[in-house]
C-alpha cells in the first residue's frame, strides 16, 4: 500500500491544529488534517476572549484562532476541507473514509472532533446564540460582572456553573424543568445556601427575546401554566454535551475504541485509547475542561506521542 500518512489528524479545533503543529515540527513528513469547515473549532464563534494566556486586550475568538493554520502550514500541516466519515484500523494501517467516497490511509491517527453543547430547544436560543445566550460561564460570565443572569439545568454542571456564577454576578436564576436535582448531594446544598442563587424550579425555558444588542430577558412556563418573566442579559444553557465520536462508529454499530457511558473516548494522559496508533484529543475525550488552551495541551501531548508511535512502529 503505497501514501501512507505518518498521522492523519481528524478534525480542526485548537487540539487538531496543535497536533499539526507538534507533529510536523518534530519530525513527522506526511501528515493532513482533515477538517470539513474552515479551521478554528467552535472558539471562533465568541465574541470575546480572555482568559486565554499572553493574550490581553480586546480579541475575538476567530481573531485569536486566525493565525493558527499559518503557523502549522509553515512546517509542512496539510489541511483538506473534506468531511470524514469513518476511521478503522486493519492491522496495523489505519482507513479514513471520507463523506466523498475517497480512503485515505494512515500509521496513526489523532482524533479531535470534540463535542456539541446540547441546546435546550426553546425560542430564540440559537438567534441569540453568542449575543447572550451562552454554554460557558468560564468564558462568558464575566461579561455580567454585577448583572442577573438564568442558568438552565439541573446536573452538576449546571449548579457548579450557578455557583460559580455566583460569585461574579448579582444575581442568578437557576431554571430547572423539576423539583429535584440530579447533581451531588453537597453541590445541591451549597445552591440552596447560596443568598445569591434564586431556584425557579418545575419550570422550563420558554423564549429568550432581546434586540439587536442582545438578550434582555428569558420567559418561563411555570407548573401552574402561568409563564414568568425574567429580565436578565444573560442565559446559560447546561443541559449537557453531545459527544462528536461518529467517526469511530464501525458498521456494526461498535466504537473502534473504549468509551465511557457519554461516548467520551476513555484515554491514558498521552491522549493514547485502547487502540494502538490511535489518539484522542480535546473536549471528545473523558474529563476535558473543555478550555481552548486545554485542547491545546492535548493536541501538543497526542503529536508527541503519535511521533513515538510512529518512529517505533516504522524504525
Amino acid at each position: 500500500m503505497s501514501n501512507i500518512l505518518d498521522c492523519a489528524i481528524v478534525g480542526g479545533g485548537p487540539a487538531g491544529l496543535t497536533a499539526g503543529l507538534y507533529t510536523t515540527r518534530g519530525g513527522l513528513e506526511h501528515v493532513v488534517m482533515y477538517e470539513k469547515g474552515m479551521p478554528g473549532g467552535q472558539i471562533t464563534q465568541s465574541s470575546e476572549i480572555e482568559n486565554y494566556p499572553g493574550v490581553t486586550g480586546e480579541i475575538t475568538g476567530m481573531d485569536l484562532m486566525m493565525p493558527w493554520p499559518e503557523q502549522c502550514k509553515k512546517f509542512g500541516l496539510v489541511h483538506e476541507m473534506v468531511e470524514v466519515k469513518q476511521v478503522r484500523k486493519d492491522g496495523d494501517i489505519f482507513s479514513i473514509i471520507m463523506s466523498n467516497e475517497s480512503i485515505a490511509h494512515a500509521h496513526s491517527v489523532i482524533v479531535c472532533t470534540g463535542s456539541s453543547p446540547r441546546r435546550a430547544g426553546f425560542k430564540g436560543e440559537d438567534e441569540f446564540f453568542g449575543k447572550g445566550v451562552s454554554t460557558c460561564a468560564t468564558c462568558d460570565g464575566f461579561f455580567y460582572k454585577g448583572k442577573e443572569v438564568a442558568v438552565i439545568g439541573g446536573g452538576d454542571t449546571a449548579l457548579e456553573e450557578a455557583l460559580y456564577l455566583a460569585k461574579i454576578c448579582a444575581k442568578v436564576y437557576l431554571i430547572h424543568r423539576r423539583e429535584s436535582f440530579r447533581a451531588a448531594p453537597n453541590t445541591v446544598k451549597r445552591v440552596k445556601e447560596n443568598d445569591k442563587i434564586e431556584l425557579v424550579l418545575n419550570a422550563t425555558p420558554d423564549e429568550v427575546y432581546g434586540d439587536a444588542m442582545g438578550v434582555n430577558g428569558i420567559k418561563v412556563k411555570l407548573q401552574d401554566g402561568t409563564v414568568r418573566d425574567i429580565a436578565v442579559p444573560g442565559v446559560f444553557v447546561f443541559v449537557g454535551n453531545d459527544v462528536n465520536n461518529q467517526v469511530l462508529i464501525q458498521e456494526d454499530g461498535s466504537f473502534l475504541c473504549d468509551v465511557n457511558e457519554q461516548g467520551q473516548v476513555i484515554v491514558d494522559l498521552s491522549m493514547r485509547t485502547s487502540v494502538a496508533g490511535l489518539f484522542a484529543a480535546g473536549d471528545m475525550r473523558i474529563e476535558a475542561p473543555k478550555q481552548v488552551i486545554s485542547a491545546a495541551g492535548d493536541g501538543a501531548v497526542a503529536g508527541i506521542a503519535a511521533i513515538s508511535y510512529v518512529d517505533e512502529l516504522l524504525n
